[in-house]
């Protein structure tokens, strides 16, 4: 297994994975991230990659790799967010550029649950999960009922925890088994 976890551009106070700005840092984590990779691996590696490749991101990032993976399906195998932002609505939460910088031409590209629902018939494997005491915890549950009212086969858990490292510390290896069940 190679793990690559790269920053989201450096861009204020986070780029939300979005196109803004004349810049693409949508394009940069579907592209660029696993063409470094593909570039690092020893040549008789290459050939596994990009078919088991796996998205998981921590809030912001978390907000990244579900609707990445939602409107990229065919480019990753399975996907997992911790106490994700579900909508570009919650942003201001934790930063201070003001939204309308982060707003998209279309606002479907805003909600992690619209993208799904969109990309309902090609969609790959998604689990997610949020602390209990998490500022999040609400959007999440949200994610999960809008995605059981559409039908979309999701897991979803909820633990005891904040929005905090030592939650994501404990539930990161959640991610990683749940990628190796998708291998």
């Amino acid at each position: 297994m190679v793990l690559a976890m790269p920053s989201d551009g450096l861009w204020g106070d986070g780029s939300g994975y979005l196109p803004h700005h004349e810049k693409n840092f949508e394009r940069w984590i579907v592209d660029d991230v696993p063409n470094a990779v593909r570039a690092a691996l020893p040549t008789e590696r290459v050939e596994y990659f990009p078919k088991q490749t796996f998205l998981a991101g921590l809030s912001m990032g978390g907000f990244g790799a579900l609707r990445l993976a939602a409107k990229f399906p065919e480019q990753f195998s399975a996907v997992y967010g911790l106490s994700s932002i579900t909508h570009l609505n919650q942003l201001p939460l934790f930063v201070e550029e003001p939204l309308s910088q982060y707003a998209q031409d279309d606002p479907v590209e805003e909600s992690v649950l619209e993208v799904m629902i969109r990309n309902r018939s090609k969609l790959l494997p998604i689990q997610f999960d949020c602390g209990t005491d998490d500022v999040l915890i609400e959007p999440n549950r949200a994610l999960h009922q809008g995605l059981l009212n559409h039908q979309i086969p999701h897991t979803y858990t909820e633990y005891p925890g904040g929005h905090e490292w030592p939650y994501w510390q404990e539930h990161l290896s959640d991610a990683l088994l749940f990628f190796n069940s998708a291998i």
